[in-house]
């Protein structure tokens, strides 16, 4: 299991949070997902056999919002 921190901008409630944790859980692979609205970030858990960090940045955009991998 990998973890990884992505910075996350654009939310701005707690509709945006639950719509990028989705987003973020919707990847293959992954483990566990949790969005942090006041800090601007996300914390993911995955198998890095399975899913990428560019997975995670990509599903975000999806769901409407920027994100960056925090290394």
């Amino acid at each position: 299991m990998a973890s990884l921190k992505l910075k996350v901008t654009g939310m701005t409630c707690g509709h945006c949070k639950a719509k990028v944790e989705q987003a973020l859980q919707g990847v293959t692979g992954t483990f566990g997902a949790a969005v942090f609205l006041d800090e601007g970030e996300a914390e993911v858990d995955f198998d890095p056999g399975t899913a990428t960090p560019d997975a995670f940045v990509a599903a975000v955009a999806q769901a409407g919002y920027q994100a960056r991998v925090v290394e």
